[in-house]
């Protein structure tokens, strides 16, 4: 019997909608790309997205930056993070985040997660104590949200802020408060496999006044801030507008063009991607040595991507089954190699940081696989690529042991 094979292709987003290129052909003709380069009576795209975010998100102010990883340095540098101080943040997570503590000279603790992927409250809380950090860089990484009302009752009790950083969670909601309105900053990426596309792109949001004010100068508002619509009334600047300095990172108008038509999309493209997340998870519910990721009732996720566990499962078995899914078209990541292979990186790996033990996190991600599942495939893709795993699963998992690990190469 013929094999079947998925001939999908896992980095190929959505094409930018028609009203966005119809506006970002409109900002090329004009010239103006520059945030504060506007004619008279002009509102900038930029400034305008500003205020659709925040109106969108329920936040009073918000800030487009140049990426997310900018957001947040800025964030950090905006709650007053300096050199030397510890931050805390999740040992999973992707390497922008750890690099945003260090670009500020700070240094990065790492907190165990749980089987879920999420935080562990109670390492968290020794950790605060033993490293007398008082800010979380809380990473929803991969779209998983912890009890985030447990968490901000906790680190209230801890005198320690909270950033989010919501590169996988614009859209998600735990118990209908959205990811980014729990900390005193959400931060979040327009990057290209990010929810809305502009290729790179940031926004911090927050309803502080003295902490926005400081991030908008951060950014190189140039004292420019009064043509900012989604920003602190001018008197929360004055007291530190000489002497925050400009870390330029503004978005241009340019990608605010093309951004905004995507905020209407959003809430379609979250219901989307749990259409193709629940037929994933359809598919693989059940196989022999393969553990799903639980969501929980509270948590309203965004399916734009898809981890399971092979608890147990040794490297060259692991090795075994990502090469032979990969022959049949699917691409599967795993966090347990030794090096990071295609946006794989982990603690270990970054030799900036200080060494830390973490030996529950190392357990859970030996075993952890991750995929991405972009809205160009159907719900029916994501089944077929179910049944391929499966397949694949069950003749691994439970044939002999192969040889040697041998990872397959993933463009």
């Amino acid at each position: 019997m013929t094999q079947e094979v998925f001939g999908g292709s896992f980095t190929q987003q959505e094409p930018i909608p028609e009203a966005g290129i119809e506006a970002a052909i409109a900002v090329l003709r004009h010239g103006r790309l520059h945030r504060y380069n506007t004619a008279a009576g002009e509102i900038a795209e930029a400034a305008l997205l500003e205020e659709e975010f925040a109106n969108l998100m329920g936040a009073k102010y918000c800030l487009a930056v140049a990426s997310g990883g900018y957001a947040l340095g800025c964030a950090l540098r905006a709650v007053g993070v300096v050199a030397g101080d510890a931050v805390l943040t999740n040992a999973f997570t992707l390497a922008p985040v750890p690099g945003s503590i260090a670009s500020v000279g700070a240094r990065p603790v790492f907190v165990e997660i749980t089987d879920q992927l999420v935080l562990d409250f109670d390492d968290l809380a020794a950790k605060a104590v033993s490293s007398g950090a008082k800010v979380l860089m809380l990473s929803h990484m991969r779209g998983h949200l912890c009890d985030m009302q447990a968490l901000v009752a906790l680190c209230a009790r801890l005198g320690v802020l909270i950033i989010e950083d919501c590169a996988h969670t614009m859209g998600a909601a735990w118990k209908g408060v959205a990811s980014g309105r729990s900390g005193v900053i959400g931060c979040y990426s327009m990057q290209t496999y990010k929810h809305i596309n502009a290729g790179e792109g940031g926004f911090l949001i927050s309803d502080d006044a003295a902490v926005m004010a400081r991030a908008v100068l951060l950014s190189g508002s140039y004292m420019l801030y009064g043509r900012h619509r989604a920003a602190p009334p001018i008197e929360a600047f004055e007291a530190v507008r000489m002497q925050v300095p400009n870390v330029s990172g503004r978005m241009d108008n340019l990608r605010a063009a093309i951004l905004r038509p995507q905020l209407g999309l959003l809430a379609d493209r979250v219901a989307r991607w749990a259409e193709r997340y629940q037929a994933l998870e359809a598919g693989l519910d059940g196989v022999p040595g393969l553990r799903l990721v639980a969501r929980p009732a509270e948590e309203t996720y965004v399916g734009s991507s898809f981890q399971f566990l092979l608890p147990g499962w040794s490297e060259a078995r692991i090795g075994a089954l990502l090469g032979r899914v990969l022959a049949r078209g699917v691409e599967l990541k795993w966090f347990g190699a030794a090096d990071p292979v295609a946006f794989t990186s982990r603690y270990q790996h970054w030799g900036y940081a200080a060494p830390q033990s973490l030996p529950q996190t190392d357990r859970i991600l030996a075993g952890l696989i991750d995929m991405r599942v972009p809205l160009t495939f159907s719900v029916a893709d994501c089944a077929q690529i179910a049944r391929i795993i499966k397949a694949e699963a069950l003749i691994v998992g439970q044939g002999p042991e192969p040889e040697a690990m041998v990872l397959p190469v993933i463009q």
